[in-house]
């Protein structure tokens, strides 16, 4: 491993992203490529957390879309990520990126503080694929076009991206506990959809 490759992993994810806000625009891969081996759990954060805040209609699905092939991956245990070349070759404005992390960083740069690597066991095998196969289902919600639906996805996406990259366990149970509160929010949301079509239908049928 080469000197500048050590640097980079010991890099603080907010230094990174104080980086990529100074770029121009860039294309997807390499923002990945500037991840190295951290790119799995980063890239979860980074695509996920912008989503908690506003963004352009669509935007949702551009960064969905990434996390939509990168979990999975994740979830099989591939170490490297892979994105398709038409996706590897998206241009994200480097404006965009800059509003969308300029005022997430104080934050970050807050929780790194507080993080640090701890229940160790809660990752490796099967704890990484875990998490890949609960941002996997996540990440399919957040490209639907749900109003105000995409938050506690994001959110959760992001917390468990970034337990990922610190190998932090306090991150990842918190994460877990937003997964389950995700997954009771939309089981009540379908529910509720359910309850309104039959209702509608009985009503047509009654008319």
């Amino acid at each position: 491993m080469s000197d500048h490759w050590a640097e980079e992993q010991q890099k603080p994810i907010s230094v990174v992203l104080r980086e990529l806000c100074a770029e121009d625009d860039m294309r997807l891969g390499d923002i990945v490529d500037r991840f190295g081996r951290r790119a799995l759990g980063s890239l979860l954060f980074v695509l996920a957390i912008p989503n908690l805040l506003p963004l352009p209609p669509g935007s949702s699905t551009v960064l969905g879309a990434p996390l939509l092939l990168l979990s999975p991956q994740l979830a099989l245990g591939v170490h490297a990520p892979w994105l398709p070349n038409w996706l590897e070759n998206r241009t994200i404005s480097g404006a965009d990126l800059s509003r969308a992390f300029n005022r997430l960083l104080p934050w970050v740069e807050r929780i790194e503080k507080i993080s640090s690597p701890r229940l160790g066991f809660m990752f490796g095998t099967i704890g990484d694929r875990a998490i890949g196969v609960i941002c996997s289902l996540l990440s399919f919600v957040l490209i639907l076009p749900i109003p105000l639906g995409n938050l506690l996805p994001a959110l959760t996406i992001g917390v468990l991206g970034f337990a990922l990259l610190q190998r932090d366990g306090l991150f990842a149970t918190a994460g877990y506990i937003l997964a389950a509160f995700s997954g009771l929010l939309l089981y009540l949301a379908a529910d509720a959809v359910v309850a309104g079509v039959r209702l509608l239908v009985n009503w047509l049928g009654g008319a």
